[in-house]
């Protein structure tokens, strides 16, 4: 099982990358061209089997590694929330595209789910993070309680603002790419670095520099699309 795990561990790294660098080209192309569609089809693709590869990796080490301490399992925990929130903004990004024209709540079992397993992981997750003492755990999930309850509301309410959905796919694919950086740097940037250990500060980096951003893209669609009267 070692060796899966190595493989696993090398594509997941692979499929990272591909993601991190591909998600920028969607966001500053053409919305709706041939050159965001087929970037952004590429890139939910990378984050699939990432979302796939570090829950198969997380499970491993929390339930079939028996050299697996403490620490290493609190990482696992993480490693499986980022699988979560990268697969269910992933498929809430493309979810409102595909039934953009609803007109009533949405009461899809599937797209509910998701965010709601999004929502309770993430107050799960953060429970742990506060009884081990593991600020990571403790409030980085925050942001999966907030994306999810957010996701929630918009599937349950209708519509009020024109292209919503657009304004609702941005925020989702903004929002896993966060999960990708932050993953990045909590296991790749020490290695990268040549470190055991890095600041607290540089784990929560990605989302400081990211919601800002993505407020700041829905401020911009939201005013094209909604001008105050």
């Amino acid at each position: 099982m070692a060796w899966l795990f190595d493989a696993f561990r090398l594509l997941h790294i692979a499929g990272g990358f591909l993601a991190l660098f591909t998600f920028w080209i969607p966001l500053v192309t053409v919305k709706g061209g041939r050159t965001h569609n087929r970037s952004g089809w590429f890139y939910v693709y990378c984050m699939g089997f990432v979302a796939l590869s570090a829950l198969y990796m997380g499970v491993y080490r929390i339930f079939l590694d028996p050299s697996a301490d403490e620490s290493l399992i609190a990482f696992s925990w993480f490693l499986i929330f980022i699988a979560v929130l990268s697969s269910a903004s992933a498929w809430y990004g493309l979810r409102v595209l595909r039934i953009k024209s609803r007109r009533a709540p949405h009461r899809g079992l599937r797209d509910l789910g998701f965010s709601l397993l999004l929502f309770l992981s993430g107050i799960a997750v953060c429970v742990y993070g506060f009884r081990i003492g593991f600020p990571l755990l403790q409030y980085f999930p925050l942001i999966g309680i907030v994306l999810g309850a957010q996701q929630l509301y918009y599937w349950r309410s209708v519509p009020k603002t024109r292209r919503h959905w657009i304004l609702e796919h941005i925020g989702a694919m903004m929002g896993c790419c966060i999960a990708t950086i932050t993953a990045f740097t909590v296991f790749g940037a020490p290695r990268l670095l040549g470190v055991s250990s890095v600041s607290i500060i540089l784990w929560f980096l990605p989302t400081i520099v990211m919601v800002p951003l993505i407020i700041a893209f829905s401020r911009h669609y939201r005013n094209k699309y909604n001008p105050p009267a």
